[in-house]
């Protein structure tokens, strides 16, 4: 299997059942410590070889966007969180949590992704291309797979990304993992989907769920 695009491929990442939920929070606003991986990025000391960025920038970018478009998923936006995890040589880690403005744009923010998703399916010419798939997923209210892949010619290379993006009521969150990636295989996104179960048992808390 040829390795091909690396930080390249990288750099195009960055996109059960429920318990009962406490009292929701203020509408419109991501609190300090509520993303999964907020705490183990405040511990973790950077460095030249892996670094975390917490950031509430609501116009941060979509954790995964196969067009490369400052614009994807940004319309109707109340807040954003996003924790990124780098590494060397090729990985990458995000988590992110969007808060619309109703669940209407959130749903419009997964329909404009599976748009880019067919837009971009393809990048590159010649034997080295970077292409992009979705698959439909069942969690939260709607849920879609996006495998981000390597190719050389007609043949998995190495290196890619697998990102799960779910919607509940007017939040979305987004589990993206972008590295050494061969040959796509369900097993794949079983990091991403525990992710997300965990964040579906409290997004209620800040997402307007009624």
């Amino acid at each position: 299997m040829k390795r091909i695009l690396g930080a390249a491929a990288v750099a195009v990442a960055f996109g059960m059942t429920l318990t009962a939920a406490p009292p929701a929070m203020a509408a419109g606003h991501i609190p300090k410590g509520f993303l999964l991986y907020e705490k183990e990025a405040a511990k973790h000391h950077n460095d030249d070889e892996a670094r975390w960025e917490v950031s509430r920038k609501t116009g941060a970018s979509f954790a995964v966007n196969p067009c490369e478009k400052a614009t994807l998923g940004r319309s109707g936006r109340m807040a954003a969180g996003t924790a990124t995890y780098t590494a060397v040589p090729d990985y990458m880690r995000a988590e992110q949590v969007i808060l619309y403005n109703s669940a209407r744009s959130a749903k419009k923010a997964l329909r404009d992704l599976r748009a880019a998703v067919a837009e971009c399916r393809k990048i590159g010419t010649g034997q080295e291309t970077y292409r992009f798939t979705s698959a439909g997923a069942a969690i939260g209210d709607e849920a879609v797979k996006i495998t981000g892949q390597a190719y050389y010619g007609k043949k998995f290379a190495v290196g890619g990304q697998r990102a799960l993006v779910t919607r509940r009521a007017n939040a979305v969150v987004v589990y993206n993992v972008a590295g050494e990636w061969g040959k796509p295989a369900k097993s794949d996104f079983s990091r991403q989907l525990k992710d997300t179960k965990k964040m579906l048992v409290k997004i209620c808390t800040i997402a307007d769920c009624d």
